[in-house]
């Protein structure tokens, strides 16, 4: 009981990351006239580190031998989860549609669960994979508003391949973390933000070479904050601990819920309405995750 109950928890929380994370897209969009792609990114990796620091910084000193053994795993997740993620979705996202894009990220579930029988013998059964089945159509019926005519005129670019392999880095990323050293979750944290911000900082620097400022305002200042803090240090902490309740695969399909909470924050701030096929999209991809959560629940059951 208190297994499925921790399971339970584990499900919500991830939907709380992924409003986070849609947060973090209508984020970029509403100030993407006033802070340039890679110095948004630095400045929410370099706010991330910086919130974490106090709490951090004297644990991951005690940790130093822990975290110094598992170096190679800490800069594999930091270089997959921060850096090629980030900067592959940001830059695809400059030369491919959201349509695009949201409907490649729904690949994630899939490729997790790919990932983790491929590395590690992982194997989901019959109603989780039926549950990501199912999660998946809601999200096509959100990309392409309810209009199979639509699947017609995909078409794919350069940027498509570039959010494609940020598909790839971050379910890479999401299979990897079993493989992290026993260091405390902030003490993991505080190391990967470094690594993405060390990463960013050139990339931030050529788009100020190139005339690319910021136009401060109090919004922009707000936008920073946000992204520094919600969709970077809580999101990521909740992400990285359900991942380990979890398993890789389950928490994966957790990313179906970005569009979804995408369109209910669009048409919440931005004024946009909501329409039918977006209901139809809600349904499939909550009824996904109840599958998925009750294959838990009885796989729970089966192990005592």
């Amino acid at each position: 009981m208190e297994t499925n109950r921790s399971h339970t928890r584990a499900f919500l929380m991830l939907g709380l990351v992924m409003l986070f994370w849609a947060g973090n897209s209508i984020t970029g969009r509403a100030v993407r006239d006033d802070i340039p792609p890679f110095t948004l990114a630095l400045g929410r990796w370099v706010i991330a580190v910086l919130v974490l620091l106090p709490f951090a910084a004297r644990q991951l000193w005690r940790e130093r031998a822990e975290a110094m053994a598992g170096w190679r795993w800490v800069l594999a997740l930091g270089f997959l989860g921060i850096v090629c993620f980030n900067g592959f979705l940001y830059k695809g996202l400059h030369y491919t549609t959201a349509a695009n894009a949201l409907l490649l990220q729904a690949a994630i579930p899939a490729a997790v669960m790919t990932l983790d029988f491929a590395v590690f013998g992982g194997r989901p059964g019959r109603m989780h994979v039926l549950g990501v089945l199912v999660s998946t159509l809601g999200v096509v019926a959100i990309v392409f508003r309810g209009d199979p005519a639509a699947l017609m005129q995909l078409q794919f670019g350069p940027g498509d391949g570039l959010v494609f392999c940020a598909v790839a880095a971050w379910s890479l990323y999401t299979v990897f973390l079993r493989k992290r050293p026993p260091i405390s979750a902030a003490s993991l944290l505080l190391l990967t933000f470094t690594i993405g911000a060390l990463a960013m900082a050139p990339l931030a620097a050529m788009e100020a070479a190139q005339g690319q400022v910021v136009v401060w305002s109090p919004q922009v200042l707000g936008a920073f904050a946000y992204v520094g803090v919600l969709p970077s240090v809580v999101a990521y902490f909740i992400y990285n601990r359900a991942t380990g309740e979890l398993g890789a695969a389950r928490a994966g399909q957790a990313i179906t819920l970005m569009p979804l909470f995408g369109a209910l924050l669009s048409a919440l701030l931005l004024g946009e309405r909501l329409q039918g096929y977006h209901l139809v999209g809600m349904a499939l991809i909550l009824g996904g995750i109840v599958l998925s959560a009750f294959a838990v629940s009885q796989g729970a059951r089966g192990a005592k």
